[in-house]
């Protein structure tokens, strides 16, 4: 394993400060030559499971990547950028051994997603459960983060599948956060009766995070600039294709988001609230097109912010994941094989930032 350290200088590029200094943090390479890694999670012995879009779900374990898949999903899509997805072990994984991922495939000429349980046993993954299936996709626009709440709901963010209509239209789960009980049924408390829709308005909502208050934040790709981060609350309408960052459009009510990027694009993906090391209390975000990391600092009550600092601009591609191991390492993926990156030898890659004492 190959260990080297970035003295990159950082930017505040917004709020009132401006200054540089070094990152607290050494970069670890993990894993090399891999097709698209999109999502990580972590079991609780320390074993890190991600996905790869082309349809593999692979272990790291020991700061080793194990050669063979756990599974390769069939059936499949994988176009442009769709493929598999998002990944999210059950709280109980430990006992039934539960993954839950997302995927696109087709029929006939139709795209959709679905979710889908998986089990565990001897080192392999079979299917155990279809959670949620027929939800609106395509080639572009998909979401597909799947995160599991501290209230132990299953959330998933769902593009607009590049179809704008579809998400004002609560009876169409495109363009919309869903949240589910694990088994798929839907919880009693919901904001709208009978449906797993919990928010709506929503163009590519990618990242979903809680901050130590279990408030719940997302990153979302906005149509040409105006990348946002918002407060997800239940019910809610985040106002696309209406409106987007912090228009104000007259007679229509929407949420608007605590950061705008206005006529910058960011492209924000996988977003963590980091709880250990120097950059404890702060929302890391991942960026595909900028191609670097960002690190928020929000006012004490969270709703605003107050500065803004970027990471690795360019030294590694497009970012798409980022994820706080137990240890209070991070975890990184590139996504430079994704059809819109550069890719360098042996991208793609993990990459681990470990807190330099």
């Amino acid at each position: 394993m190959r260990r080297f350290v970035y003295r990159t200088l950082c930017n505040i590029i917004y709020g009132k400060k401006s200054y540089t200094r070094q990152i607290p943090y050494r970069v670890e390479l993990v894993a090399e030559n891999l097709n698209v890694p999109w999502a990580i999670a972590e079991s609780d012995d320390g074993k890190i499971y991600f996905t790869e879009r082309v349809g593999r779900i692979r272990v790291i374990e020991n700061g080793r990547l194990n050669p063979q898949p756990l599974v390769t999903i069939t059936p499949i899509f994988t176009e442009a950028e769709a493929g598999l997805f998002g990944i999210a072990l059950d709280p109980n994984f430990s006992e039934n051994h539960y993954v839950y991922v997302m995927h696109t495939y087709s029929v006939g000429n139709n795209i959709y997603s679905r979710v889908i349980r998986l089990v565990e046993r001897n080192n392999a993954l079979s299917l155990d459960n279809i959670i949620i299936d027929r939800l609106p996709a395509g080639r572009i626009h998909l979401g597909g983060r799947l995160k599991i709440g501290p209230d132990g709901k299953l959330y998933i963010p769902v593009g607009d599948a590049n179809n704008y209509s579809y998400a004002q239209d609560p009876s169409i789960l495109a363009g919309k956060i869903l949240r589910l009980n694990l088994d798929g049924s839907i919880p009693e408390d919901n904001p709208f009766p009978n449906s797993p829709v919990y928010t709506l308005g929503h163009r590519n909502p990618q990242g979903l995070a809680w901050n130590s208050e279990n408030v719940l934040y997302s990153s979302e790709h906005g149509e040409s600039g105006h990348d946002e981060i918002n407060i997800i609350k239940a019910g809610r309408n985040y106002g696309w294709p209406i409106a987007e960052g912090n228009a104000t459009i007259p007679g229509f009510n929407y949420e608007r988001p605590i950061f705008d990027s206005g006529d910058l694009t960011f492209a924000p993906s996988g977003i963590t609230f980091i709880t250990k090391g120097p950059w404890a209390g702060k929302l890391l975000v991942g960026n595909l097109r900028g191609q670097q990391l960002l690190l928020f600092t929000f006012n004490e009550d969270g709703t605003s912010v107050e500065s803004l600092e970027t990471f690795f601009p360019n030294e590694f591609g497009r970012i798409r994941e980022v994820y706080e191991a137990k240890d209070g390492s991070i975890y990184i993926t590139t996504s430079n094989r994704d059809g819109r990156g550069n890719p360098s030898p042996g991208d793609d890659k993990i990459l681990r930032l470990i807190p330099i004492e």
